[in-house]
């Protein structure tokens, strides 16, 4: 088999740590120090009036965390499951609007006037997240050795439950106060 030059320089990218240290450092630096930036946790200073964010204690704390990752090949490893999959995640996602978009030839588009279908979506993707995590973490296996050895009788009693639980919620909740606060959180 040829192999080509773009596979060979690809490789040697490999060889050199890039996907082991180089992108895993940048996107745990990037996204901790996104994360510091933001909720402004190491404090703010007043510069010329202006508040601004301790940059440098942020640039720091950011870097000793990806240096403390990148030290872990497992933790590593972890990460590079875990985006890979994330990626094919979204990737299926991409393709499913594009195969609902062909029906909607005649307009655009847009989940916005679906916002049932934005709430479950969100929650499949949050489930499909989690999935991906308890994998990568090598849990999910542990689960499913777990749930396979019930027995008919215990999954029928965690559902009877479930009902129940659900029956209890939809009897107590207050539809009205759930309107209210969505009025509240529009104004």
């Amino acid at each position: 088999m040829v192999q080509s030059d773009f596979r060979g320089a690809i490789e040697f990218l490999g060889k050199l740590g890039v996907y082991d240290v180089v992108l895993p450092f940048l996107l745990v630096f990037t996204i901790v120090f996104a994360i510091l930036e933001k909720t402004k946790i190491l404090g703010i200073e007043k510069i010329d009036g202006k508040e601004l964010t301790k940059k440098n204690l942020n640039a720091m704390v950011a870097f000793v965390m990806a240096f403390l990752v990148i030290a872990s090949t497992k933790l590593v490893s972890i990460v590079n499951e875990v985006m890979a999959n994330v990626v094919l995640l979204l990737i299926l996602a991409i393709c499913f609007l594009l195969l609902v978009g062909v029906f909607f030839s005649d307009k655009q588009f847009t989940l916005e006037d679906y916002p049932a279908w934005v709430k479950f979506f969100m929650i499949m993707m949050f489930l499909g997240i989690v999935t991906i995590f308890l994998n990568a973490l090598g849990w999910l296996q542990v689960i499913y050795t777990f749930l396979s050895q019930w027995n008919a009788e215990y999954v029928v009693t965690v559902v009877f439950f479930g009902i129940i639980l659900m029956f209890i919620w939809y009897i107590v909740r207050d539809p009205h106060a759930a309107a209210t606060a969505e009025k509240k959180s529009k104004t």
